[in-house]
């Protein structure tokens, strides 16, 4: 039995009982007393460090009910058996985090503080917190907060021409999210069958594959996805992205979105329109949603805020036809909501103030002068090296790169200087690789040096 070695002071902000809780749990877990060796008793260390019998036991009983001693009758307190995983190095103290102080790494990619107003952002949150605070004494509704569905369904008309009415929308932390909803409404709809573009977005083929629907991949052309390969006299739903298809970046017209339209209401199925990034387009204007142009209620619409504010804030959402969104609301209360009701509260207040409308203004403005930067420096260091496509909308382009070297590993090299660059498997051949280069967030005045340092990393 090793002799307790502390000193309790009256004046720390912790009791006594905790200062000599958080003492001998440290001595447990660095491995200074061992499992199984018995604990002075309470009368040796109340007379030791001068405190009371009560103190010590407050202590004791601490330890013995998170696990760290045990107590054997007529006998007094020993240490436990811990896993292997705890020793030396684990100590309490060790294990506290001070968040001013708290190291965080630095970020991985280049980042662009003005694509954002945090100031206004900070604003409306405070608002929430001094005027709405007892709001959040309550949980949210599974559905999303009624006043940022009702600031929504204004704003995706005004900028999109989709109709709805706030009961129509379905909020979540991600389209993954929403996607999971919606695979059980489609099973009540005994929809079975997922046709989806091909190269596609990957998680959401995942998730309905682990829904257990049966997966169609159907190839994308320059107008978007061969509508005359999808399934016909079955059931089916159809995943498209007909305003920036991923990762090809085509664009869907107006013909063909009718006659995509033609054959959900012919085969009884429905289409799921990821509308991702479409306020972002920089030359010309958007080709309305294609659920604005439905009139027989047969499209689902996806939209996010994630490229639009900042990508930590993980709001999403699906406005569902009527009958769907009444399957919806009737399973509703089997599920919680996923996203911070501070975060939609003070989103909510965020568009009713006007600020993420000119947001989104300036935000055009911004990365259309960076997109225009980027094909210039691509145009001026690797005009013979590398192909930029889908150059008119989002916060990415697609770059085919002539070369024997593995995608990963040229994404790993851009990666090693801040930029981020994803590899497509998907589109990559034996003398190309094609990559994902996400410009966004780049400084506007460090774009041209950072593509010249990347261009001269691929080349080597």
């Amino acid at each position: 039995m090793k002799p307790i070695s502390i000193e309790l002071h009256n004046s720390s902000s912790k009791s006594m009982y905790i200062q000599l809780y958080d003492y001998l749990k440290g001595e447990i877990t660095c491995g200074n007393m061992a499992a199984g060796e018995k604990l002075p008793s309470l009368r040796s260390i109340s007379k030791t460090l001068g405190v009371s019998i009560t103190t010590v036991e407050m202590a004791y009983n601490q330890l013995l009910v998170e696990g760290y001693v045990v107590s054997k009758p007529q006998s007094g307190y020993y240490v436990a058996k811990l896993s292997a995983g705890v020793g030396a190095g684990n100590r309490a103290d060790d294990a506290a985090v001070d968040f001013e102080n708290y190291p965080f790494e630095d970020a991985r990619y280049k980042y662009d503080l003005s694509s954002f107003d945090f100031g206004k952002w900070k604003k409306c949150m405070s608002e929430v917190l001094n005027y709405y605070s007892h709001l959040l004494l309550f949980e949210s509704d599974p559905q999303g907060e009624q006043v940022l569905r009702f600031e929504i369904s204004k704003y995706v008309y005004s900028s999109r021409g989709v109709i709805c009415t706030p009961d129509q929308i379905v909020i979540s932390a991600g389209t993954q999210q929403l996607t999971n909803h919606l695979s059980r409404i489609m099973n009540r709809l005994n929809i079975g069958h997922v046709a989806t573009e091909d190269p596609g977005y990957l998680p959401v083929q995942k998730i309905f594959r682990d829904h257990g629907f049966t997966i169609t991949k159907i190839p994308v052309a320059a107008d978007g996805i061969a509508i005359e390969k999808l399934p016909v006299n079955i059931p089916s739903a159809v995943y498209v992205s007909p305003s920036n298809q991923f990762p090809t970046g085509s664009v869907m017209p107006i013909g063909r979105r009718y006659e995509l339209l033609d054959w959900a209401a012919a085969n009884n199925s429905i289409i799921l329109e990821d509308d991702y990034d479409s306020e972002l387009r920089y030359f010309g204007r958007p080709v309305p949603a294609l659920q604005g142009l439905d009139k027989k209620s047969n499209v689902v619409y996806f939209g996010s805020f994630s490229s639009t504010l900042f990508p930590a804030i993980k709001i999403s959402y699906m406005i569902l036809p009527q009958k769907m969104a009444g399957i919806f609301s009737e399973t509703k209360g089997d599920y919680d909501q996923t996203c911070s009701k501070e975060e939609q509260l003070t989103l909510a207040l965020f568009m009713e103030k006007g600020y993420y409308y000119t947001g989104i203004r300036k935000l055009r403005n911004l990365y259309a002068q960076k997109l225009q930067t980027v094909l210039t420096a691509f145009n001026k260091y690797a005009k013979d090296f590398v192909t930029p496509l889908n150059t008119s909308s989002g916060i990415n382009i697609t770059l085919r790169v002539t070369t024997k070297i593995p995608p990963e590993v040229l994404s790993s090299r851009a990666g090693s200087i801040g930029l981020h660059v994803a590899p497509v498997a998907m589109l990559t051949d034996q003398d190309t690789a094609a990559l994902i280069f996400y410009y966004n967030q780049i400084p506007l005045e460090a774009i041209e040096t950072s593509i010249e340092s990347m261009i001269e990393l691929w080349q080597h």
